[in-house]
């Protein structure tokens, strides 16, 4: 009673006493708090979407929300419901009070309330209480200063940022966006209605607790909305016959690892817009728990999309998961951790060799067994092949022909390289050897994509975007239009992995030593990708290939990107497409320079069982272990031959019973060797 009292009081004696000079003297004399207090961080997508946000230091979900993007419906209801004459008064509606007043009056309690939505600013943005008669009255000071200094446009913003809404959320994108799943821009009359309702007391309406009373207050602001011809009796009836949605949601948190890094990048912006697809981005995290299922504890996934013709990642996936489950260590980026690339650098050899006249695609190229000093590659089947055609020797991933060649080049060429297009590569050491070619360095995913992209362009670099406004950076030629056009043929025939339709996608798999760390990139005519799968922790995953593991996702990637690939660019005019016999002499054969290829006729050995040995012949028969030969080879048990045209240097000989064996081998120069032992 003393309150409304007051009130009249002050209106008394400031507008019916003609005090104007006095009462702006002391509107001016106003001094008001922060209008805007701090608002959660938000991480955008290109088009605007909601990545992920951030709760406020107090834990609250605060976000800021203009007029524009609200639903206009819920805004005629809420000035409807709240303050009919928001648009017309100045801060205060006195015909309200004087009603309120005499209401409390007459029937000695409140019946309605008198405070204007610009009051109810007044009080969010001062955190002030509702009780106290001198809290009203500064209410009342402040929501004329306001009026008088903002537009009515601005103090509704200022309300749809700050209005509780149930728990920790204030404003009403997180209400909408908790309540709803949704951004505030189209809502149901019935959605509305309850966000309506909800700031006049938060806590006792929150539907997830309270979901009667949170139904009957909306009900309430339906039927005064129809009353005010906000709605229609149709509208209020299907809206009142909606459920209240009684579950809070979890606010968004798509791109987690990426949405991070922009924040540690720029800690002091409150919306970081970043070049990202939401669509695609969900998809391709689903795709990432999808791809680990099954694969064990432990294993986790990476992968990028971008667009290398404006250098903008589309998508980002950091783990399988955000979070420690299964092990996974999902909350370390492994989009940018340093592991061993395995062969896919071996594109960027070729490149670089094709670019120096070494080889042609047709060349021919030596695999056989081959070291330099103390270093002896081999390949990962263990076997050679002899003279192949480049083509060849890049499309099945060999070792010594990539070797060879960047012996010709030079490591430190490779690095630079490396480094020329963007790549930080780190050596154990510090001193690149050949074992570089190879997977002996440290890259990350982000790094390969971004050198992938260069290929489809023509062989110039350009650093990957992922953040507005996009820095300008100046492209750097690494190698030649020829020579990416012929990287891009060769790549684009390689087989698709089982299961894979043949779609032209230009691929590379890689699998680093101990088989730590599986890789696929790939690329068209309009985009490229990358898929890591491996432990975070670096240990080994026994039998992980990159052809086998990664492969079947960067494919599966590209059909959710999009329906069919872009064709890749046509070859440019100075490229040379000849056959083998039509190239230049020199360009026949290369043979390298410093490497000392081993002799055939070093001695084959029949490195198990040893002589003599006692053996357990089991289903599949005895283990034959075989050294220093040159395949294929010729197995023989007790002097007929059981094995033939075999390219292992392991295999499995059925045995004929027990008792005493002889084993022969003779290998494709016609070297021969010979042990005996016992089967039980």
């Amino acid at each position: 009673m003393r309150l409304w009292l007051a009130v009249l009081l002050v209106g008394g004696l400031l507008f019916f006493a003609g005090a104007r000079d006095a009462l702006d003297r002391w509107i001016n004399a106003t001094e008001l708090p922060p209008l805007l207090a701090e608002t959660s961080v938000e991480v955008l997508d290109r088009k605007g979407a909601l990545l992920r946000a951030y709760t406020v230091e107090d834990g609250l979900w605060r976000m800021s929300a203009a007029v524009d993007d609200v639903d206009p419906t819920y805004l005629a209801m809420l000035v409807a419901y709240e303050d009919a004459r928001f648009w017309q008064h100045q801060g205060i509606d006195f015909k309200a009070f004087m009603r309120a007043a005499w209401q409390a009056l007459t029937q000695q309690r409140v019946v309605s309330g008198g405070s204007t939505l610009t009051m109810q600013v007044a009080r969010l943005i001062e955190d002030s209480g509702t009780g106290a008669w001198a809290g009203k009255l500064r209410q009342i000071r402040v929501a004329l200063a306001l009026e008088k200094r903002l537009s009515k446009t601005e103090i509704l913003q200022l309300y749809l940022s700050h209005a509780p809404f149930g728990g920790n959320l204030e404003g009403i994108r997180a209400a909408t966006l908790s309540w709803f799943g949704k951004e505030p821009h189209r809502l149901t009359p019935a959605e509305s209605a309850l966000l309506v309702a909800l700031p006049q007391s938060p806590n006792a309406r929150r539907p997830d607790r309270h979901p009667e009373a949170a139904q009957a207050a909306r009900d309430r602001v339906l039927y005064v909305a129809e009353k005010k011809g906000v709605l229609t009796e149709d509208d209020v009836q299907a809206a009142q016959g909606t459920p209240i949605a009684q579950t809070r949601r979890a606010f968004p948190v798509f791109a987690p690892h990426m949405a991070d890094r922009a924040r540690y990048q720029d800690p002091l912006a409150q919306r970081h817009h970043l070049t990202l697809d939401l669509t695609l981005q969900k998809s391709l995290e689903a795709l990432a728990a999808q791809a680990v299922r099954g694969l064990g504890r432990r294993l986790s996934v990476a992968m990028i999309v971008a667009d290398h013709e404006s250098g903008e990642i589309l998508a980002s996936v950091g783990s399988a998961g955000f979070g420690d489950g299964d092990g996974r260590q999902g909350f370390i980026d492994m989009t940018q951790a340093k592991r061993s690339p395995g062969s896919t650098l071996k594109p960027l050899v070729y490149g670089l060799s094709f670019d120096q006249g070494l080889v042609h695609p047709e060349s021919l190229i030596s695999d056989r067994p081959v070291h330099f000093d103390r270093y002896a590659p081999q390949n990962f089947d263990g076997q050679f092949r002899g003279d192949v055609r480049v083509r060849e020797a890049l499309a099945l991933s060999l070792n010594i022909p990539v070797v060879l060649l960047t012996d010709e080049i030079g490591p430190a060429n490779l690095m630079v390289a490396m480094r020329r297009a963007g790549l930080r590569p780190e050596v154990p050491g510090g001193a690149a050897g050949l074992a570089v070619a190879l997977g002996g360095v440290g890259v990350s995913l982000e790094e390969l994509v971004s050198l992938y992209a260069m290929f489809p362009q023509g062989g110039e670099a350009s650093e990957m975007t992922w953040k507005y406004p996009k820095k300008i950076h100046e492209k750097q030629r690494i190698i030649s239009r020829s020579a990416a056009w012929h990287l891009g043929d060769i790549l684009s025939e390689i087989a698709p992995p089982v299961g894979a339709v043949r779609s032209g996608l230009a691929y590379k798999t890689g699998t680093s030593y101990g088989h730590r760390d599986t890789w696929a990139l790939g690329f068209d005519g309009r985009h490229v990708a990358g898929v890591w799968i491996g432990r975070p922790d670096g240990t080994p995953v026994p039998g992980a290939f990159g052809a086998e593991v990664a492969a079947p996702v960067l494919f599966e990637l590209f059909q959710r990107l999009k329906p069919e690939l872009d064709p890749l660019p046509p070859p440019p005019p100075e490229t040379l497409i000849v056959s083998h016999g039509q190239l230049p002499e020199p360009l026949k054969k290369f043979k390298g320079r410093q490497a000392v290829f081993e002799a055939v006729s070093e001695s084959l050995e029949l490195a198990f069982p040893p002589q003599g040995a006692r053996l357990s012949q089991g289903e599949e028969g005895v283990v034959v272990k075989v050294r220093n030969a040159a395949f294929p080879l010729t197995f023989l048990a007790n002097g007929q031959p059981v094995l033939t045209n075999m390219r292992r240097s392991e295999v499995r000989l059925p045995m004929d019973g027990k008792g005493q064996a002889t084993v022969t081998v003779i290998d494709a120069t016609g070297r021969s060797d010979q042990v005996t032992f016992w089967v039980d």
